[in-house]
């Protein structure tokens, strides 16, 4: 073994490490960033919509679906605010009214099946029979116009 090269692995493990601790830090600073936001300007659609992405990717469903319950009764017919309420649902553990919140997306315009049936957010419930169901009804085979942004 050359002079360092032990030094040198010890450096790449670190910094592979550092990666992913240095995301965690920017996502908390994101939440707290943008509940002061949410504190100032508490109609701020957008950064409400940011704050449930932010809490969801920081493993904090249930704070995620509290703001994902806030923006459905601001906004109880957008697909996409109906998707994601839907995951927050999925990721809590709220099986049947996430189905329930699932049909009412696709009801007001959600139709992106390729999305649906391969986001993790809905890991859950992918072994349901209403799981292939709602595929059906959006056609498995389409593209979808609306995106989820969970």
């Amino acid at each position: 073994m050359e002079q360092g090269e032990g030094v040198q692995g010890a450096d790449e493990a670190w910094l592979a490490g550092l990666a992913p601790r240095l995301e965690r830090r920017g996502l908390e600073f994101l939440a707290d960033f943008y509940a002061r936001e949410l504190a100032a300007r508490p109609d701020n659609l957008e950064v409400l919509t940011d704050l449930g992405h932010v809490l969801t990717r920081l493993g904090r469903y249930e704070e995620g679906l509290a703001v994902d319950r806030r923006l459905a009764a601001r906004e109880p017919e957008d697909p996409n605010v109906l998707y994601n309420l839907a995951c927050s649902l999925a990721l809590t553990g709220r099986t049947d009214e996430a189905f329930r919140t699932l049909e009412r997306a696709i009801l007001h315009g959600y139709d992106d099946p390729a999305h649906l049936s391969l986001d993790e957010d809905l890991a859950s419930l992918r072994g349901d029979p209403r799981f292939a169901a709602l595929l059906a009804t959006l056609g498995a085979g389409g593209t979808g116009s609306q995106g989820s942004s969970a």
